[in-house]
């Protein structure tokens, strides 16, 4: 009990399974029924987490009819805001079904799914998210206004009717009130609304994982998507492209794992890609648990390593693509540009050589620097032989 009148208990826990049946007994009883224990996990973020089958995604009405997963449960937090930290929130738990599935996070339940599957253990999924919303109200505005960087960047943030904008708002309504859970980890799907003050993202996250961990009192795995490819603004710019980089470099956190869904794209003017939330075309790549290994354990989708000169060519060597690259049968490597020691880039063609690739263009003859898919809208085609997508990269630092 504490000082404020708020009480909380905390009971052994049981074997993951069941449904189970707690009862509590004082002046009067109450009796909980169907409870199961696992895995919950909070997913978080902007419009592209709150995504449903019901707003599209492929096969949407088969993947609907076959949403009858008793032991993953959904939990949806109502939008909410707030200058302060609350201790409580509106929704209620739902059983998995086609009719709940139709309507919650479609990345979310594809995961969960996934993880239920392989693991055997029931999956509760926690949505607090809002499309639109920057990162800065996901945050407690301490962590932002301690920054002068993070603060001078959330001040550049341009204000809409339709979301907040001010640092800590959804967190203090929508992530504050979950924070007695004892959760397996954090599902993150946000960054489009942040483009345009990229400089800073990774800072912003850093701050961002901090913060929960601190507020949940767990050093849990923080996992999120790479935003992917879309026409922004200014071409030129590529924002996006840099604002992918600075997602890469959240990796240095530790526990953090990225989901690469470049390749997922069918349409770069849909800034809500319905291919790249489905369970056949990437989410069982969400990095995840062998059910024997360690919980720690990642998939890692190859990246950029390092590049070296050969003759009129650039070798490019990736990590985490030891068994070697590919791409689809009767394809060339796509996506690729070079440059010359005056900064400017060409399009390149691409050799696979086991896990590197030789980049060269005609038109350059002392190349210095490569690029693969750095632009706002491109989309690429080289993969790991076991099918997952190379991630967006530059070797330069211009």
């Amino acid at each position: 009990m504490a000082n404020d009148g708020t009480w909380q208990l905390n009971l052994p826990t049981l074997a993951a399974g069941g449904p189970y049946t707690v009862t509590l007994l004082n002046n009067q009883e109450i009796v909980l029924e169907d409870v199961l224990i696992g895995e919950v996990w909070l997913c978080s973020g902007q419009s592209n987490m709150e995504w449903s089958a019901n707003s599209g995604i492929v096969n949407a009405e088969a993947e609907v009819n076959n949403a009858n997963h008793p032991n993953i449960r959904f939990f949806h937090v109502r939008r909410a805001g707030s200058d302060y930290p609350q201790d409580d929130c509106h929704g209620e738990w739902a059983v998995c079904s086609p009719s709940t599935m139709r309507t919650f996070s479609a990345v979310a339940y594809f995961f969960a799914r996934h993880v239920q599957q392989n693991l055997n253990v029931p999956v509760g999924l926690i949505n607090a998210s809002w499309g639109g919303t920057p990162a800065e109200v996901w945050t407690d505005k301490k962590f932002v206004e301690a920054d002068p960087m993070l603060s001078a960047y959330a001040s550049k943030l341009k204000p809409f009717d339709w979301w907040p904008k001010e640092p800590g708002r959804l967190y203090n309504a929508m992530i504050a009130p979950l924070t007695p859970l004892n959760i397996a980890g954090a599902l993150w799907y946000q960054g489009e609304s942040n483009v345009g003050t990229y400089p800073g993202y990774s800072r912003l996250m850093g701050a961002l994982i901090q913060n929960w961990r601190a507020a949940f009192e767990k050093d849990f795995p923080f996992y999120f998507v790479q935003i992917a490819p879309y026409t922004y603004g200014n071409p030129a710019a590529a924002e996006a492209a840099r604002l992918r980089e600075m997602q890469a470099q959240c990796l240095d956190v530790p526990k953090t794992g990225m989901v690469v869904v470049s390749d997922l794209v069918d349409n770069i003017k849909d800034i809500h890609p319905e291919i790249n939330r489905t369970s056949a075309n990437g989410w069982p790549k969400w990095p995840s648990r062998k059910p024997t290994a360690s919980p720690d354990w990642l998939i890692n989708f190859p990246s950029y390593q390092s590049v070296s000169a050969e003759n009129n060519a650039l070798r490019v060597q990736l990590k985490d693509a030891e068994s070697g690259l590919m791409v689809k049968a009767g394809e060339k490597p796509m996506a690729f540009e070079i440059a010359g020691a005056d900064k400017v880039f060409v399009p390149a063609e691409a050799r696979i050589e086991g896990s590197t690739l030789v980049v060269s263009a005609k038109t350059v003859a002392k190349p210095v620097a490569v690029r693969y898919m750095f632009t706002n809208d491109g989309v690429g085609n080289v993969f790991s032989k076991e099918g997952l997508p190379v991630a967006p990269f530059r070797s330069d630092t211009w």
